[in-house]
């Protein structure tokens, strides 16, 4: 149950969603029923077909940041940064760096529209800091000289696409900058979609955790156990805290739009109420955990070995899991950021 090895699948490259679906809404979505163990095939537009008046929809509010940065070395060899915690107020940022050569201690870095930063000091294993030379808050440089954060499985390449990814890789619903990849299982709703919902009677509320490189990155280790996810903030308003648990109080349920919502949940929970506030939450979720708060999950189809993937096999159970996937394989559904849903009751 703890080895890795167990959480892997085979999945055809072609299968790897390279834009999104034509409209949001109408993304595949298979429903796994964990009761009966049964499989269903729908699509996101029929999400208000499960859904009752008083049940509760938790989305994840964070706002993706152009936190991506290419640029050039005084050498003049080119240079690309990943800054991992945007909305922070830092002095030093804790970034992912890509060169040709490792970046020498006070190298000056050149980026778009005059921006200029200088390398300081390693942080930990394979992040290092970076001051950056200019006095406008971080968040309004990356909004002049930055790119959006796409994770590497979505092949761009400098290569034509019509694809307009600042808008499409990000929630009709964000609010709240400081992510640095999108909390993808929101990607599919549309607004006309949340207004059905609450026309329904549904109660949609949100939280936010900022989504940051550690959610992706690879789980290298043989136990699954001595992973070690790094931290993301996140916060809970009080009102949110309050419709859950009083959801939970009269029989309703609780759908989290996404892994990043069950963890700030989970993470938040005491006695299986949920508790508002914010923090920096770095729990890992494997099979044998126990889930105090959600009911049901929407999700997207996630990377062999990942932690997502074991987040949801602790909530759907591997085997089942493991045979929806092949289910989807076999069905051709679209994988990972801008792939297909599934929806686990």
């Amino acid at each position: 149950m703890y080895c890795l090895e167990d959480y892997h699948y085979k999945l055809p490259e072609e299968l790897i969603a390279q834009v999104p679906s034509r409209k949001r809404d109408e993304s595949r979505m298979l429903v796994l029923n964990r009761a009966q163990g049964s499989i269903a095939h729908r699509r996101i537009a029929s999400l208000e077909d499960y859904m009752a008046g008083g049940d509760v929809v938790v989305l994840n509010d964070t706002r993706v940041v152009p936190a991506r940065l290419r640029g050039k070395k005084e050498s003049g060899g080119r240079v690309e940064l990943l800054v991992l915690y945007p909305a922070t107020d830092q002095e030093v940022y804790r970034c992912l760096i890509k060169s040709s050569k490792p970046l020498k201690k006070d190298t000056i870095l050149s980026f778009a529209n005059g921006l200029r930063a200088r390398v300081c000091e390693k942080v930990v294993e394979g992040q290092t800091g970076v001051r950056f030379l200019d006095d406008r808050p971080l968040l309004k440089i990356l909004e002049s000289a930055g790119s959006v954060p796409l994770p590497p499985y979505i092949k761009r390449n400098g290569s034509p696409t019509k694809v307009d990814d600042v808008r499409s890789y990000q929630t009709v619903y964000a609010a709240k900058p400081g992510a640095v990849a999108a909390p993808t299982a929101g990607l599919h709703f549309t607004h006309a979609l949340l207004n059905r919902l609450k026309k329904k009677g549904v109660i949609v509320v949100s939280l936010t955790l900022h989504v940051g490189f550690g959610t992706f990155q690879p789980v290298r280790v043989a136990d699954i156990r001595q992973h070690k996810l790094q931290e993301e903030f996140f916060e809970i308003p009080p009102e949110t805290a309050n419709a859950i648990n009083h959801a939970k109080e009269k029989g309703k349920r609780v759908t989290a739009v996404g892994t990043t919502t069950v963890r700030a949940l989970e993470f938040s929970a005491r006695g299986g109420l949920v508790t508002a506030g914010s923090g920096w939450c770095d729990l890992l979720i494997y099979p044998g955990y126990r889930f105090q708060v959600i009911d049901r999950l929407l999700t997207n189809f996630h990377l062999p070995g990942s932690s997502l993937i074991l987040l949801v096999s602790a909530w759907a159970g591997r085997d089942l899991l493991l045979k929806a996937y092949e289910e989807a394989v076999r069905l051709r559904y679209r994988f990972y950021s801008y792939g297909s849903a599934m929806f686990i009751e």
